[in-house]
């Protein structure tokens, strides 16, 4: 039984018609175009002919709908076509096209029926308000920039890359071929979350994992662009005097930020939002890979919606779901947990500290950073914890990742207040991460005592010096703290950066 009806002729109904008839046994047409009513009866689409498009053509058609598309060329036919079958398939979703010329009276009638309306006028206004409009000339200069690329260029995510990097940076990617770039997709350090290994692996994503201590293999690049970071050296290991072309990051800036070109957007939730907003604007077709690479990378950055999103991810959102591979984000958002990640999440139960409703924890040496965040999830869901902070040490680097619930505290700041002296950190409000060199440090004999004593009471003053500062709420009363020079010597400083989570 059809659950689609189109009722018109002409150059609109056609091209309604090419765009939803991959589905012809869901389709009915009604129209008084006989030679029109062969063709698609030839490709094997229900047709009906009639010579007006009124109650009595309608009633004597047998079909319940769900949704009548009215898309004639004369106003008042459309009118009294929609009317007619407003009252002939009451519960049908009901979209109709004014067709040129149509009055106030008319669109009023229209209204008062239909569950849609379409004006030519304003669709055509609409659409040159997105192409000359400020955002219009964003998506301009862009592509300019990427045009003027003479060679291979190099999208470069932040370090240990999250979905939202790394789907921004493939869908950045794909701008930068249709303007005439090669491109090549790069990160540094690994993508060791299993989660986040599924997805590329799923979507068939190629990564370059670049090497920090091979100072040619930038040489054979002609440009960069940075995606959900926007420093040279700063989450990266690029050279901080890189020249850069293109940055794309919804992260707040704490320094000045140089490229060529410069789009930062704090006020949606993920760069991947901003990606889609570039495709719109500039007519690109959404390949499935990539609307879902873009959805999980909002979805994952948002926390499904429920951080820091704005109007614009949601809207985002509704234009990817048409065009992903649902059945590939679920399979991504289920894969199989390692060994290594449990083991580290029953060290953070094992090794936890409680100051107030913070909860601290030291797992050691780590294999894999991923399980830091994973095992700080994990612990915020303990009763009475609000806030959660879980460090390791991996390759002569502290690696910290923190979560909280609520509004008393923001965890990006804190850390960076707490760490951005000796080491980089940044984040979200209820989300954030940070990362120190040890050092000289990594040199202690005892490794697994002294080394590991000396980490727990330096991060754990420093990060509780903070939150006491930000928060009484957090901690109330605290206790038995042993108090460390915050210059501590032995810790060296990295260049701060607004990092997202480890």
């Amino acid at each position: 039984m059809p659950s689609r009806l189109v009722v018109g002729a002409g150059s609109t109904a056609s091209a309604i018609l090419d765009a939803i008839s991959g589905d012809r046994d869901s389709l009915h047409v009604v129209t008084d175009d006989e030679h029109r009513a062969e063709t698609l009866r030839a490709s094997g689409t229900a047709v009906t002919v009639a010579e007006e498009f009124d109650r009595a053509a309608l009633d004597g058609l047998d079909i319940a709908p769900e949704t009548v598309v009215v898309a004639t060329e004369d106003p008042a036919v459309t009118v009294d076509t929609a009317e007619a079958a407003a009252a002939q398939f009451p519960g049908a979703f009901l979209l109709c096209y004014t067709g040129h010329g149509a009055t106030e009276a008319q669109r009023g009638r229209l209204d008062a029926v239909a569950d849609r309306v379409v004006d030519p006028v304003t669709a055509l206004t609409d659409r040159v308000q997105q192409s000359t409009g400020e955002a219009g000339a964003r998506a301009r200069n862009l592509q300019s920039v990427l045009r003027d690329i003479d060679g291979h260029l190099a999208v470069v995510t932040h370090d240990n890359p999250d979905p939202d990097a790394i789907a921004s940076a493939v869908a950045l990617g794909e701008l930068a071929a249709r303007a005439g770039c090669e491109v090549t997709l790069c990160y540094y350090g690994d993508i060791s979350h299993q989660e986040n290994r599924a997805f590329v692996n799923l979507l068939e994503y190629d990564l370059v994992n670049l090497d920090a201590d091979d100072d040619e293999a930038l040489d054979a690049y002609d440009g960069f662009a940075l995606v959900d970071h926007s420093r040279p050296g700063v989450n990266d290991q690029l050279p901080e005097d890189l020249p850069i072309d293109v940055v794309i990051d919804h992260h707040p800036p704490r320094l000045p930020v140089e490229a060529r070109y410069v789009d930062l957007r704090s006020g949606v939730g993920a760069t991947s939002t901003l990606l889609v907003d570039y495709f719109q604007r500039l007519d690109v077709e959404l390949s499935e890979p990539i609307a879902t690479g873009l959805l999980f990378g909002i979805r994952v950055d948002t926390r499904d919606f429920r951080r820091e999103v704005s109007a614009q991810d949601f809207e985002a959102a509704a234009e990817l779901v048409q065009r992903a591979d649902m059945g590939a984000l679920q399979r991504i958002e289920d894969p199989s947990v390692s060994g290594e990640t449990l083991a580290v999440i029953g060290r953070a139960i094992d090794n936890r500290e409680e100051e107030g409703s913070v909860l601290l924890s030291c797992v050691g040496q780590l294999s894999d950073r991923d399980a830091l965040a994973q095992a700080a999830d994990r612990l915020l869901d303990l009763e009475g914890v609000q806030a959660t902070m879980v460090y390791g040490v991996l390759d002569g680097t502290i690696y910290i990742s923190a979560r909280a619930r609520g509004a008393d505290i923001d965890l990006g700041e804190a850390l960076r207040d707490a760490f951005g002296q000796i080491g980089s950190a940044g984040g979200h409000a209820d989300m954030a991460g940070a990362q120190i060199t040890l050092g000289v440090l990594d040199s202690v004999d005892d490794h697994e005592e002294s080394l590991h004593s000396i980490v727990r009471s330096v991060v754990n003053d420093r990060f509780l010096d903070v939150v006491q500062s930000r928060s009484h709420r957090l901690l109330g009363r605290v206790n038995g703290r042993t108090e460390f020079a915050s210059e501590y010597a032995g810790l060296t400083r990295p260049p701060a950066d607004e990092q997202d989570t480890p």
